[in-house]
């Protein structure tokens, strides 16, 4: 189905090049949507036409309009404002539009384009549940995938799973020091709640031997020789704090062995860590499933971990990187804008950096993508400049492909959350919550009663997952933002259960078309299309164009917005107009089939992000 606003920015080169003699890229033409207090659809931006026309802007505006008007069907009429031509669109165009938009159940969505696109999000620690940052990661990494789809591209979902290092032999230790052979099934627990209270343990076991350490004569006498004339005791132990976990702690020594025993295969640690992980992965599953989300390629980093010493080697045979003394392997990324950073270590052993250059090849040559999405915290953006800049001076081939879908803290109404003092708000919280506060809010209603059971926990469930995941990706990823589980729910709020309640007032609608067997066929002799229905058309064209931003920015909030202010329109289009009982047949019909076209683009945009419609409320 063209756009209206393709078909415009076409003729508005051609009237260019037949008033003026000068060539135009339609696509550059800039058109936008007249502003309410203004008659007209679309308002076309003649000033950079000024300069060729010769003449002022009103009557460059002028005369294009005139050549739209003769030449042009879809043009009804036209008017000048302070040099910006502003179009009105014949109504034979819009019941024609709406016709076509209902027969097109792809509407929205561009065919493929065989380009094919890796997107990489949650990326969990095996050492404690996920939590609300991780809802906002998938969230959005879910949401995006499917945007990505929508336009054309092959996307492959994958996560790459923290599954070693120190903190993960930390959750190890505690249960294998205090566990008592205790398992989530002896305990009642969810399988990742139940490892990551162990690991919350840990951290109060160190804090209490720190906590006697520092009362020793030992520690007296380091802070009496390395104190700071300024630094109090109570912060010289604050700063010290990771230098003793590594010098002095027996936790820490025993932490360091046992990662130590797990590098070198020691059967019993693999066990105990096979065991572990695997309660974790049980109990990801399942927030997964919760969440509606999945993957098609998972990756671990106690596989990748190794990855990236030959593209080391490789980068120092050509420049790239360069060897200090001391034997460490570092490239200079001054010149564009970041610093100096050390690829390998002087003993040989990797960093961050070393295994993402090796896991980004391996995926390359394993997935055949030529574009990738990392889904991570803005905290680490230096890290994905860094990255993107060295892979590029590697001559990587997908080099130029590559994003960094960066995201802020989200944190609650009472404040940030911190996972070592176990005050982190798991991600199964949250859910559970939402769908209690929309239970809730639907018992004071009661207007799901008389369905049956099922269909109302389904119901539900939409409805409070449709709430947590709108809040959360109606917020542009880059800001920081407060999820309130009671703000998202409110009906008359900007929230995702706002705009299912306008898909099951239409769905309702349908229902009683079906009923009566109402002749939609009539919408086409429909004429003087209403401001309120005509705003709902505008918007309607418009959907294409937001998913394709969407796409391009990378930004799911977008959608998110766009749904609200179409389902806003809507509630203005239901409460000033009579739908079955208007004054004809064909305003009946019409405003009905708007009524369906408004649900089908409802459902399709809530759909990108994730969010399934409810059939009651």
């Amino acid at each position: 189905m063209a756009s209206i606003i393709s078909t415009l920015q076409k003729a508005v080169a051609a009237s260019v090049l037949s008033l003026y003699n000068d060539n135009t890229d339609a696509a550059k033409v800039q058109i936008n949507t007249t502003p309410p207090d203004f008659t007209g659809d679309y308002s076309v931006v003649v000033f950079p036409f000024v300069k060729i026309s010769k003449k002022a802007p009103d009557a460059t505006a002028s005369e294009i309009g005139a050549f739209l008007q003769e030449n042009v069907p879809e043009v009804k009429s036209w008017n000048v404002v302070k040099g910006f031509l502003n179009l009105e669109i014949a109504d034979s165009y819009w019941t024609s539009f709406l016709s076509g938009l209902l027969a097109d159940a792809e509407y929205g969505r561009q065919a493929r384009n065989g380009h094919r696109l890796m997107v990489e999000y949650s990326s969990p620690n095996t050492n404690k549940p996920l939590h609300m940052g991780h809802i906002r990661n998938i969230l959005l990494g879910w949401s995006c995938t499917r945007i990505m789809e929508a336009v054309g591209y092959e996307v492959v979902k994958t996560q790459i799973i923290n599954d070693r290092g120190v903190a993960i032999c930390k959750s190890m230790l505690s249960w294998l020091k205090f566990g008592e052979g205790k398992t989530p099934d002896s305990e009642g627990i969810k399988s990742d709640h139940f490892v990551g209270d162990w690991y919350v343990l840990f951290e109060q076991k160190s804090r209490e031997e720190y906590e006697q350490w520092q009362q020793t004569e030992a520690a007296g006498e380091l802070y009496n020789s390395r104190k700071k004339q300024e630094q109090s005791e109570k912060d010289f132990f604050r700063d010290y704090k990771n230098r003793w976990f590594n010098e002095h702690s027996t936790l820490g020594a025993e932490v360091r062995e046992m990662l130590l025993k797990w590098e070198n295969h020691d059967p019993e640690t693999v066990a105990l860590w096979k065991k572990m992980n695997g309660w974790v992965y049980s109990g990801f599953d399942q927030t997964y499933t919760d969440l509606g989300v999945d993957f098609d390629k998972l990756y671990y980093e106690s596989d990748t971990y190794l990855l990236g010493k030959d593209i080391v080697e490789e980068g120092l045979a050509k420049n790239v990187f360069y060897r200090k003394d001391d034997g460490s392997v570092w490239i200079d990324l001054t010149d564009a804008g970041l610093d100096n950073k050390v690829v390998l270590r002087a003993d040989g052993t990797s960093v961050y950096i070393t295994q993402d250059l090796g896991t980004a090849r391996m995926r390359h040559r394993e997935l055949g993508c030529d574009q990738f999405v990392y889904v991570v915290a803005d905290e680490q953006n230096y890290h994905f400049q860094v990255l993107f800049e060295t892979l590029k001076r590697l001559g990587e081939p997908y080099a130029e492909g590559l994003h960094h879908l960066s995201y802020g803290l989200v944190e609650l109404p009472t404040g940030r959350m911190k996972t070592r003092e176990g005050t982190v708000v798991d991600a199964d919280d949250i859910i559970a919550e939402v769908i209690r506060l929309a239970t809730e809010q639907s018992s004071e209603r009661g207007e799901i009663d008389g369905i049956s059971p099922e269909e109302k926990i389904q119901n539900l469930k939409r409805v409070g997952m449709g709430a947590l995941k709108f809040f959360i990706i109606k917020v542009q990823p880059k800001k920081k933002m407060i999820f309130n589980p009671e703000e998202s729910v409110d009906l008359q709020g900007q929230t995702g259960p706002y705009i299912q309640y306008s898909y099951v007032r239409i769905n309702g609608l349908m229902q009683r078309v079906e009923r009566e067997q109402v002749d939609l066929a009539r919408a086409h002799a429909y004429t003087h299309i209403q401001p309120q229905e005509k705003e709902l058309l505008v918007a309607l064209q418009d959907y294409p164009n937001i998913v394709m931003l969407a796409a391009r920015e990378y930004d799911p909030s977008q959608i998110a917005n766009y749904c609200y202010a179409l389902a806003k329109s809507y509630h203005r289009f239901w409460h000033d107009l009579s739908i079955f009982n208007a004054d004809t047949a064909e305003a009946k019909a019409f405003r009905l089939s708007l009524s369906k076209a408004t649900g089908q683009v409802l459902k399709s945009g809530m759909n990108l992000l994730g969010i399934e419609m409810p059939t009651r409320m």
